[in-house]
């Protein structure tokens, strides 16, 4: 078969899959870069000059076309193959296709992605309800699926299309993943279809075999190590007295277990001169006056802010590429403001989402105790994952941040502020 180009991928990339599966469906084949090496060749300046946001998979054909994101790569291979089908004969079978697709990616394979993410560890803290949350999405997706398929063989019309390819390969994914034996009975015609289009001889060696998940896999919390307690020391004697029934008391409401306390770690940060800024006031003032505006929560922060003791900081997430629905990423500000709990007489927050599914970052503006971010936010074992910068309110530019940041109005290259969080 004629190659088309050059794919670089990793081999725990699954969209990858349905680009050979697309190629070989339309007797084309795609050449793999055999020396690529995932976080390592991805950062290269020779790859980010073709590809600037890092990510595989990402393709270049023979004529030197530059393409990046799985799917959209696998429906330009189709359109090499214009005789294959796969994008059906007309336009609208071409939006159909299009429609079952990005259904299929943003609504199943998304939301299955998410619940590995959380019972695996991934994705922390573990929360039910958001992994209810998923599952109830994930399903919807399932039903809406074999809704469709169960009066026809395939998605679109009376051939094999690039919706079909798709499909299967997500709802195999999902029954690799938690789609267990009392799931897939809810959904036997999708199971039909997927195992139908997998098992074409066009792709053979392309497509594992679907195992078999009798129970869906739960999330497990780690064990904690248990440390030996040191034995209390022996109490001195004294002398007998009438001994008096004493109440009962819960083990965690006992004052005195026989063990010493741990003395206290002084923070750092309670050694900086005493500051002039009240953070406390500031959050209160902050939650009751409007942001913006005559006699607003910024008015009274530049009124009152001690420079000398404080600094502010603008907070990127670093890895956008990552981030898939909103809502999740939402719930990931959250999960970063739980674990700066230690810091929290230190530090105000403002982070928000901005932009859409699958095209979105998370960033925002810190109010920190001295002029060091890290001391602050370290407490939190994922804080390498974001970067600080330093704002200055006396530039015109980090001033409009800040205050953007702070009225949940902030745009950056044209993302929009979706859904946000504070740290009060």
């Amino acid at each position: 078969m004629p190659s088309v180009g050059t794919l670089w991928t990793s081999t725990f990339t699954f969209p990858c899959v349905i680009i050979k599966a697309t190629a070989a469906f339309g007797g084309l084949s795609v050449d793999v870069a055999q020396d690529y090496v995932h976080f390592e060749t991805n950062k290269e300046p020779e790859f980010l000059s073709k590809f600037p946001h890092g990510k595989v998979p990402a393709f270049q054909g023979k004529d030197g076309f530059l393409l990046f994101e799985g799917i959209p790569i696998a429906r330009y291979i189709a359109t090499l193959a214009p005789d294959s089908g796969l994008l059906g004969h007309d336009q609208k079978d071409a939006a159909l296709i299009d429609q079952w697709v990005h259904l299929t990616e943003v609504e199943l394979d998304a939301n299955t992605t998410q619940i590995r993410y959380l019972i695996t560890g991934l994705l922390s803290p573990y929360s039910k309800p958001i992994h209810n949350t998923f599952l109830e999405r994930q399903t919807r997706a399932l039903n809406t699926l074999e809704k469709h398929i169960s009066t026809r063989t395939f998605f679109v019309g009376e051939r094999i299309t690039l919706a079909d390819i798709v499909v299967a390969a997500f709802v195999h994914r999902a029954m690799s993943n938690n789609i267990d034996t009392a799931a897939r009975k809810t959904i036997p015609n999708l199971v039909r279809h997927s195992e139908t289009v997998l098992n074409q001889p066009a792709f053979a060696g392309i497509f594992d075999p679907t195992p078999v998940v009798e129970k869906a896999p739960v999330y497990v919390a780690p064990k904690k190590e248990k440390e030996d307690k040191p034995k209390a020391a022996p109490a001195p004697a004294a002398p007998k007295a009438e001994k008096k029934p004493k109440p009962k008391v819960e083990d965690d409401e006992e004052d005195d277990n026989g063990i010493p306390e741990e003395p206290k770690v002084k923070n750092p940060l309670d050694d900086l001169p005493k500051s002039t800024f009240n953070l406390e006031d500031w959050k209160r003032a902050y939650s009751n006056k409007e942001t913006r505006g005559a006699g607003g929560s910024l008015e009274w922060f530049y009124e009152h802010f001690d420079k000398e003791g404080f600094s502010i900081w603008r907070v990127d997430f670093k890895y956008p590429e990552e981030l898939t629905q909103t809502f999740m990423s939402n719930n990931q500000i959250g999960g970063f403001f739980n674990r700066l709990e230690a810091s929290r007489k230190y530090l105000f927050g403002s982070m928000g989402v901005l932009g859409a599914a699958n095209a979105s970052l998370i960033s925002g503006a810190l109010i920190l105790r001295g002029q060091e971010a890290e001391p602050v936010v370290n407490v939190a074992p994922d804080w390498e994952s974001y970067s600080f910068v330093r704002l200055d309110t006396s530039k015109d530019a980090d001033k409009a941040f800040f205050e953007a940041a702070l009225a949940w109005d902030l745009e950056i290259d044209g993302k929009k502020w979706v859904d946000g969080k504070n740290f009060k």
